[in-house]
């Protein structure tokens, strides 16, 4: 009985929030419209923004579901463009989720925004490995997000002043041209080539759970390789 009232709480919020003008609920509306006492959401939920977190990670589970099972292809560059793409498109199917997933009231981020994170650190360590990045993954991770989410809302939110989804393609490529870099070749000039490698090296190191290095030797390393790697030219 507990987890299917719990469900119904759930599954009647998320409604609402999609529902809703502006993405807002109130808890009485969820406990009238799930037929469940105040006691009952907040012994589930502790609060409205425990309720709110809930809502997003079971709407965003089909979205991770799909990054999940997608299977990773060898060229990474590709799978980090689709990547942006698909978040890009979740966004525009599911405005009033989205919006409340990157709100600042919510002091918590949910557990799907952070697997979100997770995934696309991940695709950043493999094109690392391959040396197509120009600096740390976790340092591209934030500017990729950052970007992604920043063009994804307002895509979403201002619909009448950002009309046209190329904004997000062009967005898209001029960072990854800053971040990502083509394929190693003997034309590469040499000081695009040092940040690369050190990314690089950096990210076959975590692969190879420091390659013989004490955990606070590979540490060290990894802080050297990565502050190589982000450094700007002109520093």
């Amino acid at each position: 009985m507990s987890t299917s009232t719990r469900t119904r709480i759930l599954e009647v919020a998320a409604a609402l929030v999609r529902e809703s003008p502006d993405g807002d609920i109130s808890t009485r509306a969820v406990c009238d419209a799930a037929k469940v006492g105040a006691p009952a959401l907040y012994r589930h939920f502790g609060d409205k923004e425990g309720l709110l977190s809930a809502v997003v990670d079971h709407g965003f589970e089909q979205y991770l579901a799909t990054k999940r099972d997608r299977g990773e292809t060898t060229d990474a560059v590709e799978d980090l463009r689709r990547g942006w793409d698909s978040h890009v498109a979740f966004a525009l199917d599911n405005r009033n989720l989205y919006r409340l997933m990157n709100s600042p009231a919510m002091r918590t981020p949910p557990a799907a925004a952070l697997e979100s994170h997770r995934i696309l650190t991940g695709d950043l360590e493999r094109a690392a490995a391959q040396g197509r990045i120009r600096v740390a993954p976790e340092l591209a991770a934030q500017m990729i997000m950052s970007a992604n989410v920043g063009v994804s809302l307002m895509l979403v939110s201002r619909p009448a002043t950002f009309d046209d989804i190329e904004v997000s393609h062009r967005v898209r490529d001029a960072l990854y041209a800053t971040v990502l870099t083509p394929d190693v070749s003997p034309s590469t000039p040499p000081d695009a080539e040092v940040p690369t490698a050190a990314a690089r090296l950096s990210a076959l190191l975590r692969q190879e759970h420091g390659a013989g290095l004490s955990t606070a030797e590979a540490a060290l390393m990894k802080e050297w390789l990565d502050r190589v790697a982000n450094a700007r030219p002109d520093t």
